[in-house]
């Protein structure tokens, strides 16, 4: 029998029914303006969805404000149920292969310097989804040519196979987030592997050097701060270039509840923990997509990649 889409997470009885006081830096600016209209009716014309809504993303008014978003790919039902994510989860649809040149179109419509694509999880299909990214990749290349392409991936359960399609496309930056600790990881993503991100972090630096990679943690969940600064010497050693710590933030009293807030003392000592990072992101409302523009022209390897002075 199919499996209606929800996006019910955790058992209501286990949540903590007194969440904490939000502290006064977190301050989230409601989507709204001209351009959140314009850009909400191109999404909805052209059938296409963006994880700034589907995942309530508090940064979502004040990227829209300008002009940019993160495309959603492969439907807006995740095969997965993560305790976080406020994503519809169940038995998604059948790919639909025109999405790609849609989201060409819109990109190209946007005039974007940056796109970023990602996508719900799609563990139905062996390569999860892999081809539609490479797709989408290829047709922006056609479209806009010197749109960076930013590629925010499931961890296609290891698949370097997989990630190797991706790969070929040649994004300019290959992102996958591993969420939290490994302590935590059954409680906050339970159909996910620790050891599948390390795969994935770790091939793609072997399957494209050039490549530059990235990866994302959220705090809050109830994990130690020296067990972030463990998974960050991790990332360091699968060869991931940029990071992005924010604050988790409760979508709804049905997702996991936040453990904590990190002060902004620690978010600025998570950002000076030097071992090697190109480019570190950590402030309570980052998000693996905010300022990835900024972060690809600043880093001069990506624009000789982009502009074909390598390889």
């Amino acid at each position: 029998m199919p499996v209606s889409p929800t996006r019910d997470r955790v058992n209501p009885e286990t949540v903590n029914t007194a969440p904490l006081r939000r502290p006064e830096w977190i301050k989230v600016r409601a989507p709204s303006g001209e351009m959140v209209e314009q850009l909400q009716t191109l999404m909805r014309s052209k059938a296409l969805h963006t994880v700034c809504e589907e995942a309530m993303c508090p940064n979502m008014g004040e990227c829209w404000g300008s002009g940019t978003a993160t495309f959603l790919m492969l439907g807006d039902v995740c095969t997965r149920t993560c305790g976080f994510c406020d994503i519809k989860h169940g038995r998604p649809q059948v790919l639909d292969w025109l999405e790609p040149e849609r989201v060409a179109q819109a990109v190209k419509s946007m005039k974007l310097k940056h796109a970023v694509i990602t996508s719900v999880n799609r563990d139905d299909r062996r390569d999860g989804g892999a081809p539609i990214f490479a797709m989408v990749i290829r047709r922006i290349r056609e479209l806009l040519p010197g749109c960076s392409v930013e590629v925010l991936i499931p961890d296609f359960k290891g698949s370097l196979e997989a990630l190797k399609i991706v790969l070929d496309a040649r994004p300019e930056i290959l992102n996958h987030n591993v969420e939290t600790v490994p302590r935590l990881f059954k409680q906050v993503q339970p159909q996910d592997h620790y050891e599948w991100s390390a795969a994935i972090l770790s091939g793609a630096k072997k399957l494209d050097p050039e490549v530059l990679t990235k990866s994302g943690i959220m705090v809050g969940l109830g994990e130690e701060l020296e067990e972030v600064k463990a998974v960050m010497r991790d990332q360091r050693s699968w060869g991931v270039d940029i990071l992005t710590l924010g604050q988790y933030l409760q979508p709804s009293k049905k997702h996991l509840p936040i453990a904590r807030y990190y002060t902004l003392e620690e978010f600025k000592e998570l950002r000076d923990y030097e071992i090697g990072f190109k480019w570190v992101e950590s402030a309570p409302l980052v998000r693996s997509s905010y300022h990835a523009g900024e972060q690809v022209r600043a880093l001069s390897a990506v624009h000789r990649r982009l502009y074909g002075e390598s390889k």
